[in-house]
């Protein structure tokens, strides 16, 4: 009765037994409880930022081991309970005991692909920019569909996410918004996302049903923490206030609380108009700054790599990452790494895991650029 769920089990708590093994779960631990004795010396406190790094550490290490305790400890508990109910030949736990196994499989290949997230930023939280591009008004309509789809993903993935600043499309949708995701990981997971998404269907601004191909690009980006430094000389931007477009009551449309900063040396342009007020508008822009400012540095540093190098390009229009066909068939598929799906209604409510590890895999194996 319970055969496949107990054989299941056994299997996924050997995979666990292993990562366990091979992430030194032990000696983590072991480094922890040293950490916190250390953080106990009365006279730590006199170095306050010695401390606040210690305590910075614990909580990385414990970010990391305490998942697979857990996981560990549930596959343990969840397998004890079908082995009873398989020698009670009790049937009525059936239905919960594959839950278990479902829920429990689905952590473990999340947890599996966390442990590829190697880079300084990957446990960071996100700014993420959404950008309409050829295509007009059918082009800002995929915008909000990217939209909500990433906010669906969010979701589905217990993140965070809140929109910063909308430019509204001339007749629908959105000319581009920018989005912040808080929670773990979240940098990690949707620099997956970093790209030209294609969508082709028969639009429904033509009134002759013909197809149609729009595209918008997805930017993230990480937070920066004060802990980098980044000079921004103040003579280099210029400061814009107007009244919020979006959401937010009689202050909004009474002042002008949202800010637009440009960058003048690069051009770079952010804004952000959906907090409380203009000086808080201001200081998430200038975070949404510092953090293009540092991915752009990077981008320099990485194109003068790939310049020495002839298997990589840049992504631009017409080198999408992805497409979405809705019309005349139903596909997605990714160019990167060749997966694909045609359950497009799972994919635009944000079940997107798939791409995402899939691309995560692929890339830190080599096989795609980063």
């Amino acid at each position: 009765m319970y055969y496949d769920q107990i054989s299941g089990l056994e299997e996924l708590k050997k995979l666990i037994a292993d990562r366990w093994f091979s992430l030194q779960i032990e000696t983590t631990n072991d480094g922890i409880a040293q950490l916190k004795h250390e953080l106990e010396d009365p006279g730590l406190w006199n170095d306050s930022s010695r401390a606040s790094k210690l305590a910075q550490e614990i909580t990385r290490l414990e970010r990391h081991v305490r998942p697979w305790m857990e996981l560990r400890r549930q596959a343990e508990d969840t397998l004890a309970l079908a082995r009873l109910a398989e020698s009670e030949e009790d049937s009525s736990l059936e239905g919960e005991i594959l839950a278990h196994y479902g829920a429990l499989k689905k952590k473990y290949e999340t947890l599996d692909i966390e442990d590829l997230f190697k880079g300084e930023f990957d446990g960071a939280n996100t700014y993420l920019v959404i950008h309409a591009g050829a295509g007009g008004t059918e082009a800002c309509d995929w915008v909000s569909m990217l939209l909500r789809m990433y906010l669906r993903w969010s979701e589905r993935s217990g993140l965070e996410a809140r929109i910063l600043d909308t430019v509204d499309g001339d007749e629908a949708g959105i000319k581009s918004v920018t989005i912040y995701v808080c929670g773990n990981y979240a940098y990690g997971y949707l620099k997956a996302e970093t790209g030209i998404h294609r969508l082709v269907r028969k639009s429904p601004f033509d009134s002759a049903n013909r197809r149609h191909t729009s595209f918008a690009s997805v930017y993230a980006t990480p937070e920066i923490t004060d802990e980098i430094e980044l000079e921004i000389n103040a003579s280099d931007l210029r400061i814009d206030t107007y009244r919020s477009s979006g959401a937010g009551g009689q202050h909004v449309n009474k002042t002008s609380s949202a800010v637009r900063i440009t960058h003048l040396p690069t051009g770079i342009v952010v804004a952000c108009q959906n907090e409380r007020s203009q000086y808080q508008n201001k200081e998430q822009a200038m975070n949404i700054l510092k953090s293009r400012l540092y991915e752009r540095m990077k981008a320099e540093r990485q194109a003068d790599i790939d310049s020495k190098t002839q298997d990589k390009s840049d992504i631009a229009w017409g080198n999408q990452i992805r497409s979405y066909v809705f019309e005349p068939y139903t596909l997605i598929k990714d160019h990167r790494t060749n997966f694909e799906t045609g359950n497009i209604r799972a994919i635009m409510d944000g079940e997107i895991d798939d791409f995402i590890f899939s691309w995560l895999r692929n890339q830190s194996s080599g096989r795609v650029s980063p």
